[in-house]
């Protein structure tokens, strides 16, 4: 049996343990467990590879940034940001048709921006803003549509805990991996909201408008926003800013994971001095950011059991050079991946799909030409599967986000919510034809800032 041959069994028995729910980290250990086992013919090595790879995986620097921005996200959950970003968009917008419904997805893309998780996000916005929307006379399709859509903002709008695990499984510059998906993020929350404009002009039942508040105390609700502006500018522009003109290149003030740092401090700071952060709250952050690490890094270690495995056969080198040799236009193998994407989304969260396809795809990638250098590519692929894999938190039947907001409103119907998610969908297809058609739309501000 050859390596690929071998490589797409163990594949297909994977994917057929996760969707009788064997939990994604242990079937991809297992299957890397037992794969490896069959292509050495021995366990002693797998074993002694299993002591080797849990050290090498988790003795990595780079990855002591997951913990920290999921730190930052819960004390960014505790402190109230979410209903001062939520306050100032609305006295902003609300005077528009769909108005509230518009500042739903500018404050999700604000707290996104000091977050770095989707359910997070969608889970804290909806708690303050599902309410204001009902309580307005929004139409219950077109209130949690607009949130689950919201909350997918938060892994694009940099910093993303799924950026950084797939700069580290590509070996990719963490702070590019950022800067690229600025633009991709922005044009995200721009065309969620022009959604919601056409939405209402076809469904002019489905929202209201409220009254003009005026200029003076809009002024007022948008100065008790700066926190979320200083954090975001203090991690972002200590990671990607130049700080020493002097020399050639970029001379950060932080490494990523001293941005993570300083901005988890700072957020803690903020919560404890608007004393929307606890002593308890305290703790409970403490120990969700344990127990979310703690299953981030269970599922890295399977996939890396996995990648090992798939490095034995050398299946996604053969598979490389299979689709190379067959001509097949990189646009079209690339919109195949982006189409799996799709799928896996519909039974997998986003965390899931990026190391079970990564080790993979991205060598076919590397191997196409779509006229980049290698690192553009990896770059503008990363954006793209980031986007695709967001896509995915909002398509039935499990789409996460759905669920969380349905949940906040459990008298409204979930085919309700299916159907108030719909166009925001449309809205993301057209987004991935768009950056598919012109990369330099994720890469210019990378380009222009290294």
């Amino acid at each position: 049996m050859s390596g690929i041959e071998l490589a797409l069994i163990a594949f297909a028995l994977m994917l057929g343990a996760i969707f009788l729910r064997v939990p994604i980290a242990v079937a991809m250990g297992l299957t890397g467990f037992f794969g490896t086992w069959m292509v050495l013919g021995h366990p002693n090595a797998t074993l002694s590879q299993l002591k080797t790879l849990s050290y090498d995986t988790f003795s990595s620097y780079s990855l002591s940034i997951v913990p920290l921005f999921l730190l930052m996200g819960q004390f960014a959950t505790k402190s109230g940001m979410s209903a001062a970003l939520f306050q100032a968009a609305s006295d902003w917008l609300g005077h528009r048709k769909g108005g509230v419904a518009m500042a739903a997805v500018g404050a999700c893309a604000g707290f996104g921006a000091v977050c770095g998780s989707s359910l997070a996000t969608a889970s804290t916005m909806g708690q303050v803003a599902l309410p204001e929307m009902r309580k307005r006379g929004y139409s219950d399709s077109l209130s949690t549509g607009v949130l689950a859509a919201g909350g997918t903002l938060g892994i694009l709008i940099p910093p993303s805990v799924i950026l950084v695990i797939y700069a580290i499984l590509t070996q990719q510059n963490i702070v590019k991996m950022f800067i690229a998906a600025l633009i991709p993020g922005i044009i995200a929350a721009l065309g969620y909201m022009l959604t919601v404009a056409i939405y209402v002009r076809i469904k002019p039942d489905a929202a209201t408008t409220a009254a003009r508040i005026p200029v003076a105390e809009r002024m007022r609700t948008l100065w008790r926003i700066w926190p979320v502006v200083l954090i975001f500018g203090l991690v972002m522009g200590g990671i990607a800013g130049d700080w020493n003109w002097a020399q050639d290149g970029v001379q950060a003030l932080f490494t990523p994971t001293e941005g993570a740092a300083v901005g988890a401090v700072a957020t803690g700071l903020y919560g404890w001095a608007t004393g929307g952060l606890t002593w308890r709250g305290l703790l409970d952050s403490i120990l969700q950011t344990a127990s979310a690490s703690a299953m981030i890094f269970f599922i890295v270690l399977g996939a890396q059991l996995f990648n090992s495995f798939l490095a034995f056969t050398q299946a996604p080198q053969q598979l490389a050079e299979w689709v190379t040799t067959q001509g097949f236009a990189p646009l079209m193998v690339l919109s195949a991946m982006l189409l799996c994407y799709l799928v896996f989304g519909c039974v997998m969260d986003s965390l899931s799909m990026i190391l079970l396809t990564i080790p993979i795809f991205f060598p076919i990638v590397q191997a196409l030409d779509f006229g980049l250098t290698p690192e553009e590519a990896a770059i503008w692929f990363g954006i793209l599967a980031l986007i695709v894999v967001e896509v995915g938190l909002i398509t039935p039947p499990v789409g996460m986000n759905l669920f969380i907001i349905n949940s906040m409103a459990k008298d409204v119907p979930m085919g309700r919510t299916y159907r108030g998610v719909a166009p925001f969908v449309a809205s993301d297809l057209i987004r991935v034809v768009v950056l598919v058609s012109f990369p330099g739309i994720t890469l210019w501000l990378v380009g222009v800032m290294f």
